[in-house]
């Protein structure tokens, strides 16, 4: 007797829309991109280039990424609605382009910028295309942070959140302040908002063998990684630095402080006015590999973020890689960054320059105290933040809906299948 042939069932497709990094760049969207992948789902992403990736159509680690060339433009209002403007245009070109190889199940798209609401909408009449809103950042607040202005572009940015919000079938926010952003503000059902955690990978994520030549001859080395805009407090660091080096007269102290964005030239230049050259480098964006030599050398991790409408409730990346490292935090008393590294990181008066510069001071001269915050930040990512433990609610978000919700037993099966996956 014959087995009649059967058809194995067409993966669901997702088209992922992040413009603010490119993939793999951008660790979220990367995690959220393997998770769904390990899941039995077709990606793509549609995102800008970056320095050292390509123009065009290619294949990732199983990903299909549309990858359009990047703009950079001056960091101003007009600036941003430029950037926004290029941005949608090439994203709506690569949105049909994927169309071609058929319908398009969810879309996700990043912010910011609260922008591509009308793809979603469009691809909804469509052919019936479901929109995650995968919520990074609040514009608005950004906006206020970064020009202290509530005129004419902000009331237009929370234009573009709200129609962003009305549009969206469901919302994965990083943390619970954004989540009641999107139940109170953008109207949105508890039943329709999922916290995803922004999590470190603690297996890729995690301290080597230090190396002793990035202390510079120095006895200790603090780092920094991340933006570098004017809301991201990296002129806090640098200051921090002079007050260490040039009033308080330390000679045993290295800083190296990695990344990019806006603020890259104001702060080589201020830390060139201090005479800094040789205790502060600025490398820029830098390789993975480097980040990780730095951390595993580095005694303190900065989280500058000075208190405005944003960083108060915004979860910061760097804090929790830090944390994966092992590296105590010096922070300012955020109230969501309280919530992410409790007892791994010093807390200071927020926005207390002298203080911050003399807290990393007492963290760096009380190695058993950094012992212990380290070994606290490591077991809190392993045990609560990785994103092990955000990616099955992440998941469940696009199987319901697609209507493929696993029975109990197909859960756990599939667990083990992303956990075998290392998404």
């Amino acid at each position: 007797m014959t087995t009649p042939h059967r058809v194995p069932p067409v993966r669901p497709r997702v088209l992922i829309i992040v413009q603010n990094l490119p993939v793999p760049f951008d660790r979220r969207v990367w995690l959220e991109s393997q998770t769904l992948l390990a899941a039995g789902y077709d990606v793509t992403v549609v995102c800008p280039t970056g320095h050292g990736t390509d123009e065009g159509d290619r294949v990732i680690d199983g990903v299909r990424v549309l990858a359009y060339p990047g703009y950079e433009g001056p960091g101003s209002a007009v600036g941003y609605v430029t950037e926004y403007a290029y941005s949608f245009a090439h994203t709506a070109r690569l949105v049909r382009l994927a169309l071609r190889d058929g319908p398009i199940d969810v879309l996700q798209a990043c912010n910011p910028p609260d922008i591509f609401w009308p793809i979603a909408r469009w691809l909804r009449r469509r052919n019936g295309t479901r929109f995650v809103f995968d919520h990074h950042d609040l514009c608005p607040e950004l906006y206020r942070s970064r020009f202290d202005s509530e005129g004419l572009p902000y009331r237009g940015l929370t234009f573009l959140e709200r129609q962003t919000f009305r549009a969206a079938d469901r919302v994965t926010s990083t943390n619970e302040s954004y989540a009641r952003v999107a139940r109170e503000r953008g109207g949105k059902d508890a039943s329709d908002v999922t916290v995803v955690r922004t999590g470190p990978d603690p297996q890729r994520l995690r301290a080597r063998e230090p190396v002793p030549a990035l202390r510079r001859g120095r006895r200790h080395l603090v780092a920094y990684l991340g933006v570098m805009g004017p809301q991201d407090g990296v002129d806090i660091a640098v200051e921090a630095a002079d007050i260490i080096v040039n009033r308080l007269g330390r000679d045993d102290v290295a800083f190296t402080i990695m990344g990019s964005g806006d603020s890259y030239p104001d702060l080589v230049a201020q830390r060139d006015a201090a005479g800094l050259q040789d205790v502060v480098d600025l490398p820029g964006r830098v390789p993975d590999e480097f980040v990780a030599e730095v951390l595993s050398t580095a005694d303190v991790g900065l989280s500058p973020d000075p208190l405005n409408p944003l960083n108060d409730v915004s979860t910061m990346n760097k804090t929790m890689e830090y944390m994966a490292f092992g590296l105590p935090v010096v922070a300012f008393g955020l109230h969501e960054t309280r919530v992410s590294a409790g007892l791994a990181a010093r807390y200071v008066e927020p926005n207390d320059v002298e203080a911050y510069a003399h807290a990393i001071l007492e963290v760096l001269d009380d190695p058993r105290s950094r012992e212990e915050m380290g070994l606290i930040g490591r077991e809190r990512v392993e045990t609560e933040l990785a994103w092990e433990h955000q990616r099955a609610a992440y998941v469940r978000v696009f199987d319901e809906l697609v209507g493929r919700v696993p029975t109990t037993g197909d859960a756990a099966q599939r667990a083990v299948h992303l956990a075998d996956a290392g998404a």
